[in-house]
């Protein structure tokens, strides 16, 4: 493993802080005192706390986005039949691993939105971009299937995955994301029921 530079020893030791204990939270002397650099290194490399909260939610963004893409990768070999859901719902098996994960404390962009409520603050910005990327990324494993209203039903999917998310962590529903996963299996039978030939064949 190549040796950190300060820059991502500041950035992951940013994005530790502020998942555990809140962005507000967080001050930037912590941050300082637990990544073992001097005040002129941070300030050296971004501006302000603000421009280290966006690279810290962008860092976590792109390391979101490769750990859904590899867990769905493991998780669709593991699925029983050779269902065209196959991948879809291993999307939600990739999510209930995270939310088993010992580290889990909901979701970061969740958490910081509701921090930075203010619709064009940069880091509510930021957190808006990240929730329409995994809604994309969930079109994408949709595209294979002969779904109409493919978008739509992305959405839905992705609010399921939401609602799993936040309950796994807030209501301490440790099986939120198997529940979702049964419920997206009716949500895409329905689509394709609604999809197929006969559904949309004239009498």
């Amino acid at each position: 493993m190549p040796k950190q530079t300060k820059r991502e020893q500041l950035i992951e030791t940013a994005q530790r802080l502020f998942y555990q204990e809140g962005i507000k939270g967080t001050g930037i002397d912590r941050i300082i005192d637990e990544a073992g650099v001097a005040k002129r290194t941070l300030y050296n490399h971004f501006k302000s706390k603000d421009e280290l909260i966006v690279a810290t939610l962008e860092h976590r963004d792109a390391e979101f986005m490769a750990m859904l893409k590899r867990l769905v990768e493991k998780y669709e070999t593991q699925q029983v039949g050779n269902s065209p859901f196959n991948r879809i719902l291993a999307f939600f098996d990739a999510i209930e691993e995270w939310t088993h994960a010992s580290h889990f404390s909901g979701c970061m962009f969740i958490n910081a939105s509701a921090e930075y409520p203010d619709k064009d603050d940069p880091v509510h910005v930021i957190c808006k971009a990240h929730k329409k990327l995994v809604t994309h990324y969930i079109e994408e494993l949709l595209s294979p299937l002969d779904i109409e209203e493919s978008k739509a039903l992305s959405v839905e999917l992705a609010l399921l995955a939401d609602g799993a998310i936040v309950n796994a962590h807030t209501a301490d529903i440790p099986d939120a994301a198997s529940i979702a996963k049964k419920m997206a299996k009716r949500l895409l039978e329905m689509a394709q029921n609604n999809s197929s030939p006969a559904s949309t064949a004239k009498p």
